[in-house]
């Protein structure tokens, strides 16, 4: 008892210091010692950033680290601290405006995880305390608490199974959000305890939270009367997972081991890594240009002033106080190249953040909206979870795509089965022995059929070797086994028959793969049935309609990496068989080899018809090798440290020269349009790869299925057979490999334009390349240096030179590592990645843009994308035509920004030249505040909401209409300096035109003359009824919003100029420098004149290029027509 005490303590052989140690009940074990209450965490959960007292500092500080935030705030400081030519006011309400939008937008979404924290942690639960149920909030939960669920609920905190409602020890959980797998997964109780908990006196040992969802070690110690207490060995089959639901169980008890922040689940949650869009990258690179601009003209300013005094007399009226002229000339021109920086910096638009935050918040309802999206089977349409990767959505370039639930439907049906080389397929007039129809036998034995013996043993195994479980039901036994063969339910979902007895409730299978089912299902119909698993006892029903009863010793369960399970049972005349089944490639190595033959030709067939197959294979233990695994095994499962390498170990020594019996076939049908889909992306000039985890050949027919291989393409296939072939090393036949296809697909391959993909090109000859996971390990992982660099630059030149490119044997690592090195290549191409189980989310995350496809792997991807579709065929349109109108829309609005703000202040900055570099604005306060604020921003926000230059029934039918928004081709360098320049011409077309107007000084019909005032006005109201016309000759798409936001802007305008002009009152009396000014303009004659006649000569190009232009293509006139608002409505349009 000390040595066991002192090794806890000390560490001992195991390493034990990493372990914890939890008391049971929080009783001392063994009773007579004092208990100490050891500290943990206690059970609440926090996902929320921010607090009450932290969120106005923490929030103003990541705001702040936006460089236009904090450059706006740095000028308004300057123009607090300076005396500058303009309010503080100007720079600090816009400013004021963002930060307040921002805020408040962050603070509701905190405050929902706040609201969703609360639910979780106020939860009433049922903990049993000194023999007594009581409810606590799932909060108070603490380390050691004995805690009961019920069907149904969610496990508070993870928990070791201690008891359960089921005769077996079993209960059944999914994990749907945990992992994204929604099959029942089986869980066991810790064996020999007592039946009431109140008097169970023990401690468990275990390893230190950790985020592995499969991964648990621990041991408990049962303390009894006083003796050495027993030991039991605790692995993942014992923990419940947070998060997890119980299902088809009454009731479970379990012991908390790890509790709020410590659980798997909260271990697993990381904030997904901000993913930037390749517009806020053009945003950025625009901003320095304009950057430059404004420091430029500041520059220029602040020099010319001082040539221009050092040539004039000081003005009489303007002559410097003492102060000023004992002032450092140097920190005076400084000052004066800040107040220079302050007049012109509306040319950076501040207001344009917010506007493009609101477009992508407001543009992703329309997604949600689409009522093409909704699937009436699940009753569920589209889901936007990031609302920043919009415009992204019409600039893919490649498409990475899981195989099985994305481009299959993951519904498992079985086919036929293949027993010692002969083929057998189910007819459909019996399930007896008559129902094997053999259709095709090896060569020269067609008709013939395997022992009957072997049958009856290939269709044990099916019945035998897996995890299923019946679904509790209220049926008599008989009653089950006369019924069973018209059940047909998976996970416990059923569908209606007619029963003998109507009232009876249904039984079903439950399984964690549906492949589990399809296989009990097709031992199902040749007269084989699983009846289920009674206290450790597997009871099957054979031809003959006798109950054979196994005794179940052990499951050696399956892993990626082993790719098999297996069991080991006991019959009733004393024989002990291992029973294994898995993938070929991980079956072949470990049978005898005379059997391989016979049944690879059928393996192999069935994969190229596109069926996933496993094989079966068995093997008797003797009553020695059995004592040797059952030894090896128990002391492997005991272990704290490295307990999945030994029981590693122990499988693949147990499961070797095993006798090779069969093999079987299921289908996995494809998604509904899945061709036409696939067609539809390539013909927009995006790249398709297939990654999958599924065999070669399997995956290759699913290829040809969906049209992303043709008849005529190539395969070039790099593959473990491929690199074994020659006798060479593998190194050594890889770097053959590679230059042999870099030759013949990029090489020898004729020059194709940019952005033609098969059906456009005119070499009319097409590669598709196949890699495996061991090859691409290979690749990307050389054992020198230079040659993995060169490895991954020959691949990826391959790759991109193919149609299509498949990767099967993928594990979840290995597809983020293709999506990241395409990603990560030259021209750094937009990437997005599909699927829709918990191994497709690492290639979800690491995408440009991650969409998940609500299947029945459950809802992992679903959460960790940033959009979800219902199925593959709503890929289409979300690509096609949200996405590319989400990007012409956003172009549109961030050009349209520079151009109206350089329009704005252009005028300004030439303003200077006449007014003796003073600084003197040009525009009123109130009009420099509202200009970006409320007079130009609502047409463009309409705009960028409801646009449509090309009607989306177009986009849809003509695929290739995507390929003229690629490469980021609206945001490229040649169309912003055209935005530029119409923004020079505009800026000095109002400038110069309002200047020839003042020409004639008396403008009044009282012969007044107009002041500076009245000057800025006129420029004023001519730049905003342009730079809005301008939009308004953009749009081609109408709606009763454009004309409410077009004409209503313009009308605000005028009704505030009026408005502030009147304005004589006491506050505002100090900054009124337009009273009255806008109403004796319009007074003017001549004033209405050039304001009319300047806005038609700035826009008088822009309306011969409309008219004058000739469609570049069949269906550049395309446009849409007027239709209601929402995108609910346009197929209702007609």
């Amino acid at each position: 008892m000390l040595r066991r005490r002192l090794n806890r303590l000390f560490g001992g052989d195991e390493g034990r210091v990493h372990s914890r140690t939890i008391y049971v009940g929080h009783k001392s074990c063994p009773p007579n010692e004092a208990y100490i209450p050891p500290k943990f965490c206690d059970n609440r959960i926090v996902s929320s950033k921010y607090t009450v007292w932290n969120f106005l500092p923490k929030n103003l500080f990541e705001q702040f680290r936006r460089i236009a935030n904090f450059y706006f705030l740095i000028i308004f400081l300057v123009q607090v601290i300076v005396d500058t030519p303009t309010s503080p006011v100007t720079s600090g309400l816009p400013l004021f405006f963002v930060i307040t939008v921002t805020a408040v937008k962050q603070g509701y979404e905190d405050w929902l995880r706040h609201k969703a924290d609360r639910e979780v942690n106020e939860y009433r639960v049922s903990v049993l305390e000194d023999g007594r149920r009581i409810r606590k909030m799932s909060a108070k939960i603490k380390v050691g608490d004995i805690v009961e669920v019920e069907e149904d609920e969610t496990f508070p905190c993870d928990l070791i199974l201690l008891q359960s409602s089921r005769d077996d020890g079993t209960c059944f959980v999914t994990t749907a959000s945990l992992d994204g797998e929604s099959n029942h997964k089986t869980h066991y109780t810790v064996a020999d305890l007592e039946s009431d908990l109140q008097y169970l006196s023990s401690t468990i040992e275990c390893e230190q939270p950790q985020p592995d969802l499969y991964k648990f070690v621990g041991r408990m110690h049962i303390y009894r009367n006083s003796q050495e207490p027993d030991v039991r060995s605790l692995g993942p089959e014992n923990l419940l997972l947070k998060g997890a639901n119980l299902k088809n169980t009454q009731k479970i008890c379990g012991v908390a081991v790890y509790t709020g922040m410590e659980t798997k689940m909260a271990l697993n949650y990381q904030g997904k890594s901000q993913k930037r869009s390749a517009v806020e990258k053009s945003i950025n690179a625009f901003l320095l240009v304009y950057l430059f601009i404004l420091v430029s003209k500041a520059l220029v300013c602040t020099t010319l002033k001082y040539v221009w005094q050092g040539k004039h007399d000081e003005p009489w009226y303007n002559e410097k106080t003492q102060k000023e002229k004992d002032t450092n000339q140097y920190l005076k021109m400084f000052t004066d190249f800040l107040s220079f920086m302050v007049l012109f910096n509306f040319i950076i638009p501040v207001s344009m953040y917010v506007t493009v935050e609101m477009q992508k918040f407001l543009g992703s309802f329309f997604i949600a909206w689409d009522k093409d999206f909704f699937d009436p089977e699940i009753q569920e349409g589209a889901l936007v979870n990031t609302s920043d990767l919009n415009e992204e959505l019409g600039q893919v370039e490649y498409i990475f795509t899981d195989k099985t639930g994305t481009l299959t439907q993951n519904n498992m049906e079985f086919i036929e089965c293949c027993i010692d080389g002969f083929q057998y397929k189910h007819g459909d007039g019996s399930s007896e022995l008559d129902g094997f129809c053999v259709t095709d036998g090896p060569v020269n034995k067609i008709q013939q059929k395997a022992g009957r013996e072997r049958e009856e043993l290939f269709l044990r195994a099916l019945c035998l070797c897996h995890t299923v479980q019946i679904k509790e039901s209220t049926m008599h036994r008989q009653d089950q086994i006369d019924q069973i063969d018209q059940i047909d339910q998976v996970d416990g979902l059923g569908v209606d028959h007619e029963f003998l007895h109507p009232p009876q409730k249904e039984t079903g299978f439950i399984a964690s793969s549906p492949d589990e089912i399809a296989l009990v299902k097709g031992a199902m119909r040749y007269g084989f049935t699983f009846l289920g698993l009674e206290s450790k006892n597997m009871k099957i029903l054979n031809r003959n309609k006798d109950v054979e009863t196994y005794e179940l010793l052990h499951v050696l369960n399956f892993d990626p990496v082993r790719r098999r399970m297996s069991v080991m049972v006991r019959s009733k005349t004393g024989d002990i068989l291992l029973f294994c089944k898995g993938a070929d490639s991980s079956m072949f190595p470990q049978v005898r080899q005379e059997e391989v033959e016979r049944i690879r030709m059928h393996v192999e067939r069935n994969a190229t018809e596109g069926y996933r197959t496993l094989c079966v294979a068995y093997k008797h233990l003797n009553a020695q090798e059995y004592a040797r695994a059952d030894a090896d095994l128990r002391e492997a499962r005991l272990a704290l440290q490295d307990r999945e390498e030994k029981l590693m170990a122990v499988y693949n020594r147990v499961e070797t020269d095993m006798i090779l019996i069969g093999a079987t076939a299921v289908e996995d049908q494809l998604q509904d349009e899945a061709a036409q889909t696939m067609e539809a992306l390539q013909g927009a000039g995006m790249k398709v790869w297939v990654l999958t985890g599924d065999k070669m050949e399997t995956a290759k027919s699913t290829c040809y299925a969906c049209g992303l291989f043709k008849k005529n393409t190539e395969l070039l296939e790099l593959t473990l057979r491929t690199l074994e072939d020659g006798g060479r090393s593998r190194e050594e036949r890889l770097h053959d490999l590679l230059l042999e296809y870099h030759k013949k697909a990029v090489q020898d391959a004729p020059p194709v334009k940019l952005g033609i993909t098969r059906s456009w090109s005119v070499a009319g000859h097409d590669y598709g390349f196949i890699i495996d996971g061991a090859s691409l390990s290979m690749v990307l992982s050389s054992s020198s240096e230079p040659n993995s660099r060169r490895y991954k630059n020959l691949f990826l030149q391959i790759c991109q030179n193919c149609t299509a490119v498949l990767c099967c044997r993928m594990a979840p690592l290995q597809k983020a590592q293709i999506v990241k090195l395409v990603k990560n290549s030259k021209g750094n191409p937009i990437t997005l990645s599909v699927g829709d189980g918990a191994n497709d989310v690492s290639m979800i995350l690491e995408a440009h843009v991650g969409i998940g496809i609500k299947g029945k792997e459950g809802r992992q991807a679903v959460k960790n994308s940033d959009y979800a579709i219902p199925k593959l065929k709503h890929l289409k349109k979300l690509l096609l035509a949200h996405g590319h109108l989400y990007y012409v829309r956003i172009a549109h609005l961030v050009q349209y920004f520079f151009y109206k703000n350089l329009c704005f202040i252009l005028p300004q900055f030439l303003y200077q030249f006449f007014c003796g570099y003073s600084q003197q604005p040009l525009y009123d306060a109130a009009y420099l505040t509202m200009y970006n604020i409320c007079f130009t921003s609502m047409p463009i926000l309409a705009y960028s909401l409801l646009e449509q230059h090309i009607c989306i029934e177009v986009l849809l039918e003509h695929s290739t209409l995507y390929r003229d928004i690629a490469k980021n081709a609206m945001l490229r360098w040649k169309l912003f300096l055209y935005w530029t320049a119409l923004g020079i011409f505009h800026g000095l077309v109002f400038f110069f035109g309002v200047r020839f107007l003042f020409s004639n000084p008396a403008l009044q019909d009282n012969g007044q003359v107009f002041g500076n005032w009245s000057y800025g006005t006129i420029v004023f109201t001519v730049l905003v009824f342009t730079v809005t016309l301008k939009l308004a000759l953009d749009t081609r798409h109408w709606t009763w919003i454009n004309h409410f936001v077009i004409w209503g802007s313009l009308a605000f305008y005028v009704f505030f100029s009026f408005f502030w002009g009147g304005i004589i009152c006491r506050p505002f009396l100090k900054h009124q420098r337009l009273y009255f000014v806008f109403a004796n303009m319009l007074s003017s004659v001549s004033a209405w004149l050039v304001i009319i006649l300047l806005i038609l000569l700035s826009l008088l190009p822009e309306i011969l290029l409309v008219v004058l232009r000739k469609p570049r293509g069949p269906h550049a006139r395309q446009i849409a027509a007027v239709t209601p608002l929402s995108y609910k409505h346009l197929k209702e349009r007609e």
